[in-house]
C-alpha cells in the first residue's frame, strides 16, 4: 500500500532518483524517462476526461486506463533483474491489453470507416484525446528503445502499443462519433 507523508524528501537533488526496487538511477535515465512519458500521458487523458464528463461510457474506460497507466509506471520503475525479490512487484498483464482490444472495437463499432487521415482537433475532448496518443505513442518509443537493453514484459509492450489505438479511435469517437472529424486534404495549400 502506498503511503505518502512526505512529499518531498530531498534524495533526488543530486540528479537521481529511487526506482521500487531500491537501485538509484539518473533522472534522464532511459527507464525514468520511460514511466515518466507514461505520466505524462496520464495526464493529458486526465485533461481529456474533464471534456468527456458527457460521454459516461467513454469516461469509465478513461478512467480505468489512467489506473492502468499507474501500473504501469510501477511495472517500469520494478525492473525484472531476475533476482528474487521481498515483495510481488506490480506488473501489467495480457488481460489489461485484451480490454483495451475489446473497447477499440466496442467504440469502433459505432464510427464510419475512414477516407483520409485526422488532422488532431475537433471537440476539445477529441483534441487532448490526440494529445494523449501522442504522447502514448513517445512512451512506446522509449519503451521499445529500452527493451533493446534491459528486460520489459511483453505484456506491457502491447498494453502501450494497443493505448495509441484505443485513444485515436475514442478521439473520433468524441468528435460525435467521427462526424465532427477533421479530415487532412493532401496537397490542399500548395
Amino acid at each position: 500500500m502506498v503511503k505518502l507523508n512526505k512529499i518531498y524528501t530531498r534524495t533526488g537533488d543530486n540528479g537521481t532518483t529511487a526506482l521500487v526496487s531500491g537501485p538509484r538511477r539518473d533522472k534522464h535515465d532511459l527507464r525514468v524517462e520511460a514511466y515518466g512519458t507514461i505520466d505524462e500521458t496520464n495526464s493529458t487523458i486526465g485533461l481529456a476526461r474533464l471534456h468527456a464528463a458527457g460521454m459516461a461510457e467513454l469516461d469509465a474506460m478513461l478512467f480505468r486506463i489512467q489506473n492502468d497507466l499507474f501500473d504501469l509506471g510501477a511495472d517500469l520503475a520494478a525492473p525484472d533483474t531476475g533476482e528474487k525479490l521481498d515483495y510481488e512487484p506490480l506488473r501489467i498483464i495480457e488481460a489489461q491489453a485484451t480490454r483495451l482490444e475489446t473497447e477499440i472495437d466496442a467504440l469502433n463499432a459505432h464510427l464510419d470507416p475512414l477516407t483520409s487521415f485526422v488532422l488532431p482537433g475537433g471537440s476539445a475532448a477529441a483534441a487532448y484525446l490526440h494529445l494523449a496518443r501522442t504522447v502514448s505513442r513517445r512512451a512506446e518509443r522509449l519503451m521499445v528503445e529500452l527493451s533493446r537493453s534491459e528486460t520489459v514484459g511483453t505484456a506491457a509492450l502491447k498494453y502501450i502499443n494497443r493505448l495509441s489505438d484505443f485513444l485515436f479511435v475514442a478521439a473520433r469517437f468524441a468528435n460525435d462519433g467521427g462526424k465532427a472529424d477533421i479530415l487532412w486534404v493532401p496537397g490542399k495549400n500548395r
